[in-house]
């Protein structure tokens, strides 16, 4: 077999490939014994019929175009191996020649990754906040920290901004009720924003046995994007009694014997996490540097999937109706223009900055250990509630784990760009990336940023 390779564009290649009909001779016989076990000639055992008759049953014709389907791929996939094309997505192949008994050949042409200039990391400078705890910060953590355990008590005055309330609710959409909406002893938290929008504003003032309508735009049911009148009945008011800032309420809350002792684990919480949010804007401007400095020509069929991609799941939110999307973007003072133009723009920097990442790993011989693949696995189902063994099979099943490894790998090419990098923060101070990454991948970082957070942040709730 003879292959050769025509570069089209920076990222598109057309492969020729001539095949001689001797080497045909494995495809010929797997597609007569196929024949064979299909067609049933008298005198003849089921797979034992000769060539000649059952070419002739099928014509010489039907024999060709099979070998020719099932030859075209296996000589595809040796001509990108051999020609070391790395290749993008699915290629186009036209059938250019088949004479019988001389040579098959054929044209394939493909997206293909460009070749890209890398430069030279340690000239990468970019500046990032510096990490600064404040006694405001540790104020903060531990007034949720007593929010978490305080008391709610009743009282009898007018409904308050953090106050708690047990709440009737019911709505009208021109005058006709809505059931989904009609709910009673329902309780909130005043200046959440957690249920309907206006509710807030509408019940701040009530007391206890008060009501009052007000009107808001449903956003879920049978009226949805309705403006609705929405009546609300205030059945109690409480609020929320915090605990002493003393000794008694650091044993209560934590493992330490002391309020000063409680401080300062907070401060240490509060600074682990203002590292990962400094990490975090390292990794951001030094890839953004990257992108700046570094020309990456596009495959734009690459870019159009990325665009088709974004259309679907905004169709498919709204039950596939593409007419519904042109609306709801004119609700939002926005119009299909826009939402194309900022698609493709998106796509453009997705695949821009995936191709990039892509040859800094190659450059800097970037490998994935079974290890560092399993915990992004595992880190990515706790990240969407369900169990490893699921989530595994998931991504098996819609073949994702390539995509996974992938970023895992890109991940840890532009961690191995940041710590050559040169990082200052807006005090002029020297940040130390090896301390703040050392060897983690990037979703290393992200489970460390998300357990950090996790720690500081307690729970607000007050039941």
């Amino acid at each position: 077999m003879k292959s050769t390779v025509e570069q089209l564009s920076p990222t598109r290649v057309r492969i020729n490939v001539e095949v001689p009909f001797e080497e045909l001779q494995p495809d010929f016989d797997r597609a007569f014994k196929a024949l064979a076990s299909q067609i049933r000639l008298p005198g003849f055992r089921p797979g034992k019929a000769p060539r000649k008759l059952l070419e002739a049953r099928v014509g010489r014709g039907a024999v060709l175009e099979q070998v020719v389907n099932d030859a075209i791929g296996p000589r595809y996939s040796e001509a990108v191996t051999t020609n070391d094309v790395k290749v993008i997505g699915q290629p186009e192949i036209e059938l250019t020649k088949i004479e019988d008994n001389v040579e098959l050949a054929f044209t394939a042409e493909v997206d293909v990754r460009p070749e890209i200039t890398l430069p030279d990391f340690s000239e990468i400078a970019v500046t990032v906040d510096p990490v600064e705890i404040t006694d405001e910060d540790v104020a903060e953590q531990l007034l949720s920290l007593r929010q978490r355990f305080g008391t709610l008590k009743g009282v009898e005055r007018p409904v308050q901004d953090g106050d708690f309330v047990s709440i009737d609710l019911s709505a009208t959409v021109d005058g006709e009720p809505v059931p989904e909406a009609a709910t009673e002893g329902l309780s909130h938290e005043v200046g959440s924003g957690q249920l309907i929008e206006g509710l807030d504003e509408a019940i701040i003032g009530l007391e206890a046995g008060g009501s009052t309508e007000f009107t808001s735009k449903l956003v879920a049911g049978e009226f949805a994007d309705k403006e609705a009148v929405v009546t609300v009945k205030v059945n109690s008011v409480k609020e929320r009694e915090l605990p002493a800032e003393d000794d008694d309420f650091a044993q209560l809350a934590s493992e330490f014997d002391t309020l000063d002792e409680l401080k300062a684990d907070l401060r240490e919480r509060v600074e682990r996490v203002k590292q990962v949010e400094q990490a975090g804007q390292i990794r951001d401007k030094v890839l953004e540097a990257l992108l700046e400095a570094v020309e990456v020509p596009l495959p734009e069929a690459v870019v159009q999937a990325e665009i088709d991609s974004a259309l679907h799941d905004a169709i498919h939110a709204l039950d596939h109706d593409e007419t519904k999307l042109n609306e709801l973007l004119e609700e939002q003072g926005s119009s299909r223009e826009e939402f194309d133009k900022d698609a493709r723009e998106s796509a453009e920097r997705s695949v821009k900055t995936q191709l990039l990442l892509d040859a800094i790993a190659e450059a800097e011989g970037t490998t994935v250990e079974q290890q560092e693949l399993t915990e992004r696995i595992f880190f990515q189902a706790q990240r969407y509630g369900i169990p490893p063994e699921q989530f595994i099979q998931q991504i098996s099943q819609a073949n994702q784990l390539g995509a996974i490894f992938a970023d895992v790998r890109r991940g840890k090419a532009l961690g191995s760009v940041v710590n050559k990098a040169t990082v200052t923060d807006t005090t002029g101070a020297t940040v130390d990336t090896e301390t703040l990454f050392g060897s983690k991948t990037e979703e290393g970082a992200e489970a460390e940023a998300e357990g950090a957070e996790n720690e500081a942040a307690a729970d607000e709730s007050a039941e």
